[in-house]
C-alpha cells in the first residue's frame, strides 16, 4: 500500500495561528500596533521572512492592517460589523436602551460567574488594578476618567471569563453604549448617595470574583445592571418633567 505522507505545517502558518489566537483572546486588541518586525520575530522565535508571510496572511483575512511607514495594526473587524449599525440605531431609538440593558445583564452576570470560577492569579491581579483605578477616579470629579475606568473594569471581568465570544461581545457592547454610560454616570454623579451605591456594586463584583464565588459574582453583576436600569428610567422621567415644565412656561426647550 502506498504510504500517506503527513501534511507539512509551514512555519508561517504556525506563526499566523499564534497571532490570530492572541487577537481572539484579546492579548492583541483592536487598534494595537504590533511591535517592530525585528522585535516581534525575536519574541516569537522565527525568522523575519516567516513572520512577514504570517502577517500578510492575517492582512488578507482582515485581522491586521498595514500603514505605509506607520507599522501594522490590529483592525476592529471582529467588532465593527456589530458596532457600526447598532450605534446609530441606539441613538435613533431610545426604547432600545432597555433591550441593551437586558442583554448586558445576561452577558455580564455570566461573565462575572465564569470569571469567579476561572480567573487565574494574573487575571485577579489585573482585576485588582482595574478596581483600584475605578475606585480612585470615582472619588474624584473627572467624569471622563470615571467613564473610562468603568468600561475598563467591566472589560477586565469579561476577559477573566476566558470565553473568547464574551470578551469580544463585551468590548463591542461597551462601544455601542459608551454615550449611554456617559449620560447615566453624569446623572448619578450629581446624586452622592446613588453614586456611593454604584461604587459599592463594583466592589461587590470585584470581591466575589477575587474570592472565587461564582454565584455571588453573578448576583452582584445582575444587581448592578438592575440598578443602572432603574437609574436610566429615573433619569428619563426627570428629563421629561423638566421639558414638560418648560413647555408649560412657554420657554424654549433645549
Amino acid at each position: 500500500m502506498p504510504q500517506i505522507r503527513p501534511t507539512t505545517i509551514r512555519l508561517a502558518d504556525t506563526v499566523a495561528a499564534e497571532l490570530e489566537k492572541r487577537i481572539l483572546e484579546g492579548s492583541l486588541k483592536p487598534g494595537d500596533r504590533l511591535p517592530a518586525e525585528r522585535n516581534l520575530a525575536v519574541v516569537l522565535g522565527v525568522s523575519r521572512p516567516s513572520l512577514r508571510e504570517a502577517m500578510q496572511k492575517l492582512v488578507s483575512k482582515g485581522l491586521l492592517i498595514t500603514r505605509h511607514g506607520g507599522g501594522t495594526f490590529v483592525t476592529d473587524r471582529l467588532e465593527a460589523h456589530f458596532v457600526d449599525p447598532w450605534q446609530d440605531l441606539v441613538k435613533d431609538h431610545p426604547l432600545l436602551h432597555r433591550d441593551l440593558l437586558e442583554f448586558r445583564q445576561m452577558l455580564e452576570s455570566e461573565a462575572a460567574q465564569l470569571a469567579a470560577d476561572r480567573a487565574t492569579a494574573v487575571d485577579v491581579k489585573r482585576l485588582d488594578a482595574a478596581y483600584a483605578k475605578l475606585d480612585e477616579v470615582y472619588a474624584g470629579t473627572d467624569l471622563a476618567a470615571c467613564i473610562d475606568a468603568d468600561v475598563a473594569f467591566h472589560q477586565v471581568v469579561a476577559e477573566a471569563a476566558h470565553n473568547v465570544l464574551i470578551g469580544h461581545l463585551s468590548a463591542s457592547l461597551m462601544r455601542v453604549i459608551h454615550g449611554h454610560v456617559a449620560n447615566n454616570l453624569e446623572h448619578l454623579r450629581a446624586r452622592p448617595q446613588r453614586w456611593d451605591q454604584l461604587r459599592s456594586q463594583h466592589r461587590a463584583i470585584w470581591q466575589a470574583i477575587r474570592e472565587h464565588k461564582p454565584q455571588e459574582a453573578a448576583q452582584a453583576a445582575r444587581d448592578h445592571i438592575e440598578f443602572v436600569r432603574q437609574s436610566v428610567d429615573n433619569n428619563a422621567r426627570e428629563e421629561e418633567r423638566r421639558l414638560s415644565a418648560l413647555r408649560r412656561a412657554g420657554e424654549p426647550v433645549d
